[in-house]
């Protein structure tokens, strides 16, 4: 049985996140706080084995209580985010502070989404919970000072690079991976990076602002009439695909909502797959953590073109889905730990 604490000083909030839970057999929630002082002690009380937290809350707000949690005895810890400019910036911070993911305030709210509100966080609530200590390892490494990044490609690496492009497909605990990836190139990186982050779109523009902050990288929200540059990162919209498009002396990208049908946009499988069929060989693939199968189908239509492909270990995932998924299937060249990723990437643009 999973022991959920549900802390928001919305009492609509606390009965709607509970409801929802409580329909599922596996899980129990043990109590419910008005706030982040009153969570901190339901914590050390009931011991439960995921947190859902509000941000924004007298007394003790969730940032505050977060920080404590993580401190005193770190568990997977579920924010409840309002999806605006500031709920991303708030969330984010979060995320850099240990949180494993977030749940949508929105859920509140009588619409036809409902349903699959409620199946996303029994489905996370499972996932973070049968994954608490690799969650507690995933964020202590996270949550360390970012490296310093690489001095210079050039002092490690001589030629031309095989591979200019990078395409990143990441979803679950993305945010800090991504960061302590990105914080970690230096410079003068040869080549450009594509990335499709599973967020809502209120969501992408900060991230990727917080991101071109801690960088030495260039990193935008991708936008029609960006062209693929070394050293330039781009981030696919949330609620939008990102695809390639390879003309004669250039690489467009194109953000369009084509494929409509697909459960994730942006999806890695879409932006991979065009990646493959864009620049082939000349890329390689990066499955990080997340929940599902997103980037397999991808990743092997660029492994039929030539390219390469990298994993995230299992044991600094936050969730191993996604890269499992690639590692299942023969499809991962190399399987590698988070600290490890900066290096990886750069040794694969010349293999």
């Amino acid at each position: 049985m999973i022991k959920v604490l549900v802390v928001d000083d919305s009492a609509f909030m606390r009965k709607a996140i509970s409801t929802m839970l409580d329909k599922d057999p596996g899980i129990k929630v043990v109590g419910t706080a008005r706030d982040g002082s009153e969570g901190l002690e339901m914590v050390r009380k009931l011991d439960p084995d995921v947190v859902t937290m509000d941000i924004e809350m007298p007394k003790m707000d969730g940032l505050t209580a977060l920080r404590q949690i993580m401190m005193e005895a770190p568990r997977p810890v579920l924010m409840v985010s309002s999806l605006t400019t500031e709920g991303a910036e708030s969330t984010l911070k979060a995320m850099e502070l240990g949180a494993v993911d977030f749940i949508p305030k929105q859920l509140s709210k009588v619409s036809l989404d409902v349903v699959k509100i409620e199946k996303d966080l029994i489905a996370k609530v499972k996932t973070v919970a049968a994954r608490k200590m690799r969650h507690v390892t995933a964020t202590r490494t996270s949550a360390r000072p970012l490296s310093s990044p690489v001095k210079s490609v050039a002092a490690s690496a001589t030629g031309k690079p095989k591979r200019d492009v990078i395409a990143i497909g990441v979803s679950t605990g993305g945010p800090p991976v991504v960061q302590k990836i990105l914080s970690s190139l230096p410079a003068d990186f040869p080549a450009s990076i594509v990335i499709a982050q599973h967020m809502p779109a209120a969501f992408t523009g900060p991230f990727a602002k917080r991101l071109d902050g801690v960088s030495a990288l260039t990193v935008k929200e991708a936008e029609n009439g960006d062209i693929l540059k070394p050293g330039h990162v781009f981030i696919a919209p949330g609620g939008r695909h990102v695809v390639l498009d390879q003309k004669i002396s250039r690489v467009d990208v194109v953000v369009t909502d084509h494929p409509a049908g697909e459960l994730y946009k942006p999806s890695a499988n879409v932006l991979i797959s065009s990646v493959a069929q864009a620049v082939g060989r000349r890329a390689l693939g990066v499955i990080l953590t997340g929940m599902g199968n997103d980037g397999c189908e991808g990743i092997r239509d660029l492994k039929s073109k030539g390219g390469r492909a990298l994993a995230q270990s299992d044991n600094t995932c936050v969730v191993y889905g996604m890269p499992k998924a690639i590692v299942d299937e023969n499809l991962a060249d190399e399987i590698v730990d988070l600290d490890d990723l900066a290096e990886s990437i750069i040794a694969n643009l010349y293999k």
